[in-house]
C-alpha cells in the first residue's frame, strides 16, 4: 500500500520519484523492503484502525503492526494514533 500511495503523490506531482525509483533508494539506503504479511491479516487488523478514514493510512499502520514493525512516517496524525509509528 505504501508503493500504491507513493506511485500516487507522484503522478499529482507531489512528488517527482516514482515509487520504484524511492524504493530502491530506501532499499539501498536503509535496508527498506516490501513486507510479507498475508494480505487477508493485514485487511483485517486494518479494521481496527478507526481513528482514520483513509485506506492506504489504514493499511500501512496495519502492515507495520502484524509485522511488528517500525512505521517511518512525516504524517503527525499516524505518529499520534499508533505506537509502531516514529519520524
Amino acid at each position: 500500500m505504501a508503493l500504491l500511495e507513493v506511485q500516487y503523490l507522484y503522478e499529482i506531482g507531489r512528488i517527482k520519484k516514482t515509487a520504484n525509483q524511492v524504493f530502491s533508494a530506501l532499499a539501498e539506503d536503509v535496508g527498506l523492503r516490501v513486507g510479507d504479511a498475508a494480505f487477508a491479516e493485514v485487511a483485517a487488523k486494518a479494521q481496527s484502525q478507526s481513528w482514520t478514514r483513509d485506506p492506504f493510512d489504514r493499511m500501512i499502520v496495519a502492515e507495520a503492526l502484524v509485522s511488528d514493525g517500525v512505521l517511518i512516517t512525516r504524517d503527525e496524525r499516524i505518529r499520534n494514533n499508533s505506537a509502531c509509528a516514529v519520524w
